[in-house]
């Protein structure tokens, strides 16, 4: 086999990436797809008994609005309860706050914030419900879900952040062809969804998180106005800030009882001048408050815990009802029972279910007429989906009096069942119909009917919403086999890449191929390593609980690097170990410093934040800090930062140049850090204050300057570094070898090592920084144990010699990142992901910026890693990679490149491949969407930070190396 040369590597591994990329591409778009909609809208066909073949009935679309409302009623035979609506959207709060927990009332400061919401529903006149919100908990889908009824696609999470106008059928298109005047005040997500829908609006970004004031009071100072007009029939008012109070500072919050308070005296306002109208004015106006989802103990939301899914429903107006403890309904009933309350046909695609106790008021023959509506509707959705539903093919009114719908029949295939509960339901209404007037038609006969219907609706809404869209099995297998394909690429271009370096004969003494080309226990456990993460991504559990895993395996691979310096220093002896190595003392003792270091500092970053699902309530540093109270947090906070910004100024004033670009270098940074320290000490108690301009423009100046030393220092560095063999990093002894004066003749070495030193260091110190302004203040202290333990990683490698081989090491490092990114307070659910910090230093709102941000909170262990790569290569030993005098430049790229650019891809990919293979075997299990789904996401923002992190380290080394080759070429001719 020819040997690999740089063009070759380079060519194959861009190839192995491109091909992944295509591979994930096609598979994300064939397990996400956006879930197909029946098309078109509910009209006066959905008041009639659909047959199976049924074609939508058109002709009512050309009717002018009025007609078709009274079309719609003479149709429906239920009067509408209301003729106005008055939607309330507090977003983000739980249930549990004005309801209570597991039939007991809410906790006292939540009780007493509310204490008119709180009396209404002593007094019966409010009626509450826990409404579960489906996955994932983020507004737009929730939206989507209370006006249409229908559960949208999984990855509605990522259009959240750039929501589309919705064209399936809802309710405010409904009350829009009916002639209805619609006004908006709130959230700008109603105005994108909906546009040119309302009359009035006044939309407020909901994405700028560190408004909890203005973002309220914009809603507010239109509200009287509005309630004294009658130019409306429907009214949404959206409140963010009790959801920003939430990101911001978490469930206890001392924010958060003033916020309920305000939101209190709104529903106060709001039924006070209901009840007023009412006098003055025929009509019955619905006041309904509702939230879009919960929140976590930290105030975040995306997944699926009982904290997220916990939302509130709130009819004001219904009747009289005694409250004793609210009843459990789904969010998507919500739609259909609206619908129905104010006489517009169901949404097309609902899968809701009617609640109950709206429709108790009615008359028994409309409360069962709504219940066959609905469940007409449902039906329509089932013979869209269920192609072997045994009524398919003919009139489903025609089984009314079917004879064989048995209950043992009932319980064989889903579509005998679903068909069997209709057909049951419909017989005994058509049968408590015909006694109606009669002595025989007893309320059992009613109760038997409704809990007919309701046990068909029921069974259908569950199966409807559970079932997973059709996926195309011909481009999952195509994704899979690319994915498939680019993981083999890569790996057995690592094995050749192996093989070549070990067993190649580059070594240039026999004793060093003895201790390199053995198969030690550290190499063993590495690739183990990634067999028992491939076997933990198969268990639900293990997923939601995964940083268990990986603080298992970076606390393992310490303790065996201990094991192996002690094996190391007890072959030489003691005394003598002490004393190897060119005459340095104390050597062994260094590296057993580190290891101790190393563990200590991943023991504590193990503690400090009880990750994972299930086990949140635990307590933890993080937790114990918080409790005891901002004075020993803040002090801890600047602590950790003055010992982050110290050790990286340390690192870049220890360089022994006196050059000026090097001087310019080591004071932008140091005005970084003491900006940092600035923000910190004087601004970020108010960083998520909208009106603090201070705060705001000092973030950006550090950014700006962050940037500009950042990539000044990458660009301009090699044309600036002198061509000489001055040592920027101390003790550089790693070059050992007779023939080192003709191989740095050809090649700038010394000057490549000292330039990515410097470059390293200037890339880690940034990133802290940025960790510093960006990260909660609670994470600092982390953020310091993560430099500490790179540091002591480095050293200890740098002092080992060629005790490891380096693709162990980069190895190692990996799993310090990915160990790392759950002591941080990650998680595998997107309830983690700190939304409030991608808002510091953006005085307006801007996804792309946002989102930015928000990636460099998430992933900033792994890329901490990854960065730290550069660093890495400029100090570790090359003695083993002395190369001929025949060698080119390509060879030496290799040498330094190799293993820090194929490692964390080759790790990446394999895992990648593996738990894409874990979701399709998933793909009909329960926790499908609320575990393995949102696990995937992550897998795949892992590979685009993995993707970038290795771009960096190459570019970073290619650029470096050919501007000083170029310099020396030219400095040699001349």
């Amino acid at each position: 086999m020819a040997p690999l040369t740089c063009t070759k590597l380079s060519v194959i591994t861009i190839t192995g990436i491109v091909t992944q990329i295509i591979g994930l591409s096609v598979f994300v778009f064939g397990f996400f797809p956006v879930k197909p909609a029946l098309p078109g809208t509910s009209g006066s066909e959905s008041f009639f008994a659909p047959a199976c073949d049924f074609v939508g009935n058109l002709s009512d679309t050309t009717l002018p609005s009025d007609q078709l409302q009274s079309l719609y009623q003479e149709l429906s035979g239920i009067p509408p309860s209301f003729d106005r609506l008055i939607l309330m959207v507090i977003d983000g709060l739980p249930a549990e706050f004005v309801l209570g927990k597991n039939e007991k009332p809410p906790k006292k400061q939540f009780k007493e914030a509310m204490p008119y919401t709180q009396s209404l529903l002593v007094s019966g006149s409010a009626i509450g419900y826990h409404a579960k919100a489906a996955p994932p908990t983020v507004t737009m889908p929730r939206l989507k879900a209370m006006v249409s009824g229908a559960i949208g696609g999984f990855l509605d999470v990522a259009f959240n952040f750039n929501t589309q106008a919705m064209m399936d059928d809802n309710l405010l298109g409904q009350f829009f062809r009916i002639g209805w005047k619609m006004v908006m005040l709130g959230d700008e997500t109603w105005i994108k969804l909906f546009p040119r829908l309302f009359k009035r609006h006044d939309g407020v970004s909901s994405f700028y998180v560190k408004d909890t004031v203005q973002v309220d009071q914009n809603v507010s100072r239109h509200l009287r106005d509005e309630l004294s007009k009658d130019d409306w029939n429907l009214l949404i008012l959206h409140y963010l800030g009790l959801d920003h109070v939430g990101h911001i500072d978490g469930r206890s919050s001392v924010l958060m009882a003033p916020k309920l308070k305000e939101m209190d005296e709104v529903v106060k306002l709001i039924h006070s001048s209901i009840i007023q109208s009412q006098i003055n004015r025929p009509g019955r106006p619905l006041l309904m408050i509702v939230s879009d989802h919960g929140m976590t103990e930290n105030g975040n939301h995306g997944g699926s815990t009982y904290e997220e899914t916990d939302s509130l429903v709130l009819f004001i107006g219904l009747r009289n009802h005694i409250f004793e403890y609210a009843s459990v309904i789904n969010q998507i009933d919500i739609a259909p029972t609206l619908a129905l309350l104010f006489g517009v046909p169901i949404p097309k695609n609902n899968v809701g279910v009617l609640i109950r106790e709206a429709f108790d008021s009615l008359k028994e023959d409309q409360h069962l007429r709504a219940l066959e509506l609905n469940a007409w509707q449902l039906l329509r959705l089932l013979h869209a989906q269920l192609s072997g539903l045994p009524c398919r093919n003919l009139p489903c009114d025609a089984f009314y009096d079917h004879q064989s719908s048995s209950s043992s029949e009932c319980n064989h295939t889903t579509e005998n069942m679903l068909c069997c509960l209709y057909m049951e339901a419909a017989a005994l209404y058509t049968s408590w119909k015909s006694k109606r007037g009669f002595e025989s038609a007893s309320n059992k006969d009613y109760s038997r009917t409704t809990s007919a219907y309701y046990k068909f609706l029921k069974s259908a809404s569950e199966w409807l919403s559970r079932r997973t869209t059709d996926k195309p099995v011909k481009l999952l297998a195509l994704g899979l086999a690319t994915l498939f394909i680019s993981s083999v690429i890569l790996s057995s271009l690592m094995f050749c890449w192996l093989r070549e370096i070990y067993h190649g004969g580059k070594q240039q003494t026999s004793n060093l191929n003895d201790r390199m080309n053995g198969w030690s226990f550290d190499e063993t456990f590495i690739v183990s390593a990634v067999l028992i993460l491939v076997t933990c991504m198969t268990s639900s559990s293990m997923v939601e609980e995964e940083h268990y895993t990986w603080y298992f395996l970076i606390s393992t691979f310490y303790l065996l690097l201990l094991r192996k310096t002690a094996q190391s220093l007890s072959a030489v002896g003691l005394q003598s170990s002490f004393l190897m190595q060119k005459g340095q003392s104390g050597e062994g003792f260094f590296r057993i410093c580190c290891i101790f270091l190393l563990l200590i500092s991943g023991r504590i970053l193990r503690g400090w934040h009880q990750g994972g699902v299930n086990w949140t309530s635990l307590p933890d540093i993080s937790k114990w800090l918080e409790q005891a109270g901002s004075q020993y947090v803040k002090p801890l906070q600047l602590i950790s930062a003055v010992l982050v910004i110290s050790i990286g100024l340390f690192a870049l004033f220890s360089i022994e140049t006196k050059g000026k670009y090097f001087q310019m270098v080591r004071l932008s940074f140091l005005i970084s850090g003491l900006l940092v320290l600035l923000h910190i000490t004087r601004y970020q108690d108010y960083a998520f204050s909208s009106t603090n301009y201070g705060a705001t423009f000092l973030v950006q100046i550090i950014y700006a300057i962050l940037g500009a030393v950042t990539i000044g220092t990458v660009v301009a560095l090699p044309w600036l570094i002198p061509l000489s063999t001055s040592k920027i990093f101390p003790a550089d002894n790693t070059i050992a070898s007779p023939i080192f004066p003709s191989i740095q003749e050809k090649f700038p070495l010394v000057e490549l090592r000292d330039s990515l030193y410097v470059v390293g260091w200037a890339y880690i110190l940034c990133w802290c920084l940025l960790q510093l302004l960006l990260q909660q203040p609670i994470n600092t202290t982390p953020v310091l144990l993560l430099l500490l333990q790179i540091v002591a990683g480095v050293h200890y490698f740098v002092r080992s010699g060629t005790h490891h081989k380096e693709w162990v090491e980069i190895a190692g490092f990996y799993y310090l990142g990915m160990a790392g990114h759950f002591s941080l307070g990650n998680s595998n659910t997107l309830a983690t992901i700190d939304v409030a910090g991608a808002f510091i230093g953006i005085s307006n709102h801007s996804t792309f910026l946002s989102g930015i941000l928000m990636f460099i909170i998430t992933y900033a262990s792994p890329m901490f890693i990854l960065l730290s790569l550069v660093m890495y290569i400029s100090t570790k030993s090359m003695a083993h990679l002395v190369i001929p005098e025949k060698a080119n430049a390509g060879d030496l790229l290799m040498m330094l490149l190799g293993f820090p650019c194929l490692v964390p891809l080759v790790l990446n990919s394999i895992l990648l491949t593996a738990y894409t293979v874990v979701l399709l075997l998933m793909q009909n299990h329960l926790f499908v969407w609320s575990v393995f789904s949102p696990k995937y996401l992550y897998v795949c923002a892992t590979t685009v930070c993995t993707l970038i992190g290795v771009f960096i380290v190459a570019a970073t080394g290619f650029y470096t190396y050919f501007v000083l080759a170029m310099r020396k070429e030219k400095a040699c001719s001349s």
